[in-house]
């Protein structure tokens, strides 16, 4: 599958986890989940400590969610992010998002190694339609010097 395939089959999972959701409401998995939700799509929201962030049920791991979901969109350090791509595949979960900021190597490779659908070096609110305020700027700077996938 092209990069462009990848998104379009990533972001046709109308139900996704957030692994990343923050207490603090400038952080970027807040954006995300923010974004996401109001386009439609049924978000889970991982936290490994909180219950509740800004009215939305956090569950503490991929493992801990209540229904299967289409794919993750990983926003938390490189560190955890390789920690979080073992959790998706022993949760059955194939499609995987690591916003920038999120993506390490080490999970690049096993994702790749374990067949799991990765999409990286992207900001998914770039993507989503309809795409609104900044990130319709970016995506056309993007466009512009040739950055969009193809």
């Amino acid at each position: 599958m092209t990069k462009k395939e990848l998104i379009s089959d990533f972001l046709s999972q109308r139900k996704l986890a957030i692994v990343g959701m923050s207490r603090a409401k400038n952080k970027f998995g807040n954006a995300v989940y923010k974004d996401l939700k109001a386009k439609g799509y049924e978000l889970f929201a991982v936290h490994p400590e909180a219950d509740n962030i800004e009215g939305a049920r956090c569950w503490k791991d991929l493992g801990s969610l209540p229904e299967p979901v289409g794919g993750i969109v990983i926003v938390v350090p490189p560190p955890e992010t390789e920690k979080v791509v073992r959790e998706a595949r022993a949760a059955g979960i194939t499609r995987v998002w690591m916003q920038q900021g999120a993506e390490s190597l080490a999970a690049a490779r096993y994702c790749e190694e374990n067949g799991i659908s990765l999409i990286q070096r992207q900001c998914v609110m770039m993507h989503a339609e309809p795409i609104r305020s900044v990130h319709l700027v970016h995506r056309w700077v993007a466009g512009l010097f040739g950055r969009l996938p193809k």
